[in-house]
């Protein structure tokens, strides 16, 4: 008998019909003699729905009420996940994420967890119980529900999978797997059947969406495997998991973001401590910086550009206004047309020039490099928005076509019989 844990994303809650099929499927794997904790979103696009109604109410609605607002989704879908269970003639067991013994810091609409105390579930599960949770919240010291920003319940599963030394972990979801570029934009895309932790967190940081990236962080630092799969069609997905450098790709994947904004701080005094000022400010208020380049000095003055999200666009360009006041700088711009493209591969390691050809292809398309940032396994560019797609296509037929092309001519001939 295998402890599975399996997470349901709100594209396969959407619908009472879907609803059923998910329980029918859940209910499969508890018949092959398994226990089965399911994890789920909320319904469709509940959240984005009651973001909306809360702005409606208030121009910045308070992260403890938001919360606690937020929260009401996903105890819907385990209500309605644990009776359609029921109607098929298994028990269920249904839990609020605090019921669940989910423990979190006190950062409201971005909690943490700190820690997990699983006894109630174990219990039920003990009685042959179908367990079922609502993701992406949990409790604070103060006994105040938070949750653990979008795409927070991918964290729960892997958490939960974690501490119960789950013998599997899936995550289901609209799509097959994860793609070598979005098929939506790029329609050669291709599934990928094997990723390691540390490309499927890069992708899921520069804008790929099928994953939470603190989840990916959290699977990569407890070492748990887990794949990611389509709710309704047959196929086995997406397996994440350790691998060694020599089992990656150069490059496995291409991912775009272009929720990204770009703020610059003109003409700052050139000398130490101005750029901390700035950066741990935006830290303090859990503002995540992803990108940042300061050019060279001029006058004892200098530029300072970075890229955040653009959900945190209005905060981050208020606390660059007021540290900018205090520094004395010229001026601070916001540019919201702009979008980050990504190759990531655990092979590029190995092979060095990878950086030249992604810069060769972009300019091959007339696509003009804004900011530039490399990590062992990534390398991303700020482009235009509107040059998004082009720059996609392009890189993705540098890299990945131009790969498979490559193993088709080397793989050996099929022997004849």
């Amino acid at each position: 008998m295998a402890l599975i844990v399996q997470k349901f994303g709100g594209s396969s809650l959407s619908t009472v019909e879907k609803i059923k099929a998910v329980a029918k499927r859940v209910v499969t794997v508890k018949r092959q003699g398994h226990q089965v904790i399911v994890v789920v979103s909320a319904m469709g696009k509940t959240t984005d729905e009651l973001i909306a109604l809360a702005k409606q109410v208030h121009h910045q609605p308070p992260g403890r009420e938001l919360d606690l607002l937020l929260s009401t989704g996903e105890m819907v879908s385990v209500a309605l996940v644990s009776m359609a269970i029921e109607e098929l003639s298994e028990e269920a067991e249904g839990f609020p994420g605090y019921f669940a013994g989910i423990r979190t810091d006190t950062l409201h609409t971005k909690a943490r967890i700190k820690r997990i105390e699983p006894i109630r579930i174990q219990k039920e599960l003990e009685k042959g119980k179908i367990v079922v949770v609502a993701g992406f919240q949990g409790l604070s010291p103060e006994d105040a529900i938070t949750t653990l920003g979008r795409g927070g319940s991918d964290l729960t599963a892997i958490a939960l999978a974690a501490i119960l030394q789950a013998d599997r972990c899936e995550i289901f979801t609209d799509v097959p797997g994860v793609f070598t570029a979005d098929p939506n934009r790029v329609p050669q895309a291709k599934l990928i059947p094997l990723l390691s932790y540390e490309e499927m967190l890069e992708m899921a940081s520069t804008g790929a969406k099928v994953m939470q990236s603190r989840a990916v962080e959290f699977a990569k630092k407890y070492r748990v495997p887990f794949t990611v799969r389509a709710t309704f069609q047959e196929g086995e997905g997406t397996m994440v998991k350790e691998l060694d450098v020599q089992e990656g790709a150069v490059v496995s994947s291409v991912s775009l973001d272009d929720k990204q904004a770009k703020i610059s701080v003109f003409r700052v005094p050139d000398q130490p401590g101005v750029a901390a000022r700035l950066f741990q400010a935006l830290g303090a208020e859990n503002i995540n910086v992803d990108m940042i380049v300061q050019n060279v000095g001029q006058d004892n003055r200098a530029d300072i550009s970075f890229t955040v999200n653009l959900i945190d666009l209005e905060k981050s360009l208020q606390i660059a206004r007021e540290i900018a006041t205090g520094l004395g700088a010229e001026r601070v711009t916001a540019d919201e047309d702009i979008a980050k493209i990504s190759i990531i591969g655990i092979g590029m390691m190995n092979h060095p020039g990878v950086a030249g050809r992604m810069f060769h292809a972009l300019a091959s398309a007339g696509i003009n490099i804004e900011m530039i940032s490399t990590s062992e396994i990534k390398i991303s560019c700020v482009v235009r928005r509107k040059q998004a797609d082009r720059a996609i296509q392009a890189v993705h037929r540098e890299f990945i076509e131009s790969q498979e092309r490559e193993q088709s001519r080397t793989a050996p001939d099929r022997e004849v019989t």
